[in-house]
């Protein structure tokens, strides 16, 4: 079994006392698993089917085509139809559907009728549908799953290359630390903005492109943090203590010094985690972003812009800002309360 430090324990204890944040906690943790198991809920794939006394999961399996089922097309099976079809044919099996039977990238369209079409519950279109007739509900979830790991990537790769910096300047200090805020101070001052325009305009940018682009800027903020706690740390006792028995400076920076700054870097990960969040909105928005026709909140929030009389667009993406910004700051804000060993502020 995992044994826990009794500090921590004591911690997770503080955190679980304070009601606005761990409640928070609870609602972006039960957004990110229904975004992660999106197509249980929100897919225009069968959840299963029963044809001819077999059963079948198409949800996460390989592509069925129409002719298996008995429709008279090749390619993949349309299984809204083929619930009307095996409706109508009593005994011959079922079909059971997501609650949303769309995915996010289907056009939904209608007879004589242009879309965006509004909110409708028995077209099972909840929060209605795009300019181009795709389920609003759909592409919300799946590009807050979008954003959710492009924002933990970000902050992997920002935490991994600020904290090693900040790390470093902070204990061997001298030319290394004279000469590298330079540098940064220089790096701090280029226009992000103006390099994402200039790389758009030269290649379609991707998921990893956007990442790679936002780390080399991105760093620099959690690298002064620690090397303003890694001067503070490195001329404490238990510090002393190891360098005179020997240790190598490896061991000493990451067996003692980012250990004992974990609650730091714990406090600013929610933060960051928004800031990820906000930043590839708002480049979506501009539409330097991720390429058509990926699902994003940026995308959705531009056609609310050109659409105004479809007030259902923009307050859905609205709606879908504020309430994770909120979350995602409110957790923030109950994991620092709770890591503060100061204990000044009480949040509830």
């Amino acid at each position: 079994m995992i044994s826990l430090n009794p500090s921590t324990l004591q911690k997770m204890k503080r955190f679980r006392s304070i009601s606005r944040g761990f409640w928070s906690f609870v609602i972006i943790m039960s957004m990110i698993l229904i975004a992660f198991f999106g197509e249980i809920f929100i897919n225009s794939r069968a959840l299963l089917v029963k044809y001819e006394g077999k059963l079948y999961f198409p949800t996460y399996g390989q592509m069925i085509p129409g002719t298996f089922f008995g429709l008279e097309y090749g390619y993949e099976t349309n299984y809204r139809e083929l619930k009307t079809k095996l409706n109508q044919e009593e005994g011959s099996g079922f079909v059971l559907m997501p609650i949303v039977p769309y995915n996010a990238y289907e056009n939904d369209l209608r007879f004589n009728e242009y879309p965006p079409f509004p909110p409708s519950f028995s077209d099972r279109h909840f929060l209605g549908t795009d300019n181009v007739g795709r389920d609003i509900l759909a592409r919300l979830v799946y590009g807050f799953r979008t954003a959710i790991i492009f924002s933990c990537v970000l902050l992997l790769l920002n935490y991994t290359i600020g904290i090693a910096i900040g790390c470093s300047m902070g204990y061997f200090g001298g030319i290394f630390d004279l000469f590298f805020p330079r540098v940064i101070e220089i790096w701090s001052n280029v226009p992000f903005l103006y390099v994402i325009i200039i790389i758009s305009s030269i290649v379609v940018p991707n998921f990893m492109i956007l990442i790679l682009i936002m780390a080399f800027f991105g760093w620099i903020g959690i690298t002064w943090v620690m090397r303003t706690m890694t001067y503070r740390e490195k001329e404490k006792e238990y510090v002393l203590a190891v360098r005179t028995l020997g240790a190598s400076h490896f061991r000493i920076i990451f067996r003692h010094i980012i250990p004992n700054t974990i609650s730091v870097i714990v406090t600013y990960a929610p933060f960051a985690i928004s800031g990820g969040i906000v930043s590839l909105t708002s480049l979506d928005y501009l539409g330097f972003g991720l390429p058509a026709p990926t699902p994003s909140w940026g995308e959705l929030l531009a056609q609310g812009w050109q659409n105004m009389e479809a007030w259902w667009i923009s307050a859905s993406v609205v709606g879908a800002l504020v309430v994770t910004l909120m979350t995602v700051t409110f957790t923030g804000e109950g994991i620092r309360e709770a890591f503060d060993p100061k204990k000044h502020t009480i949040y509830e």
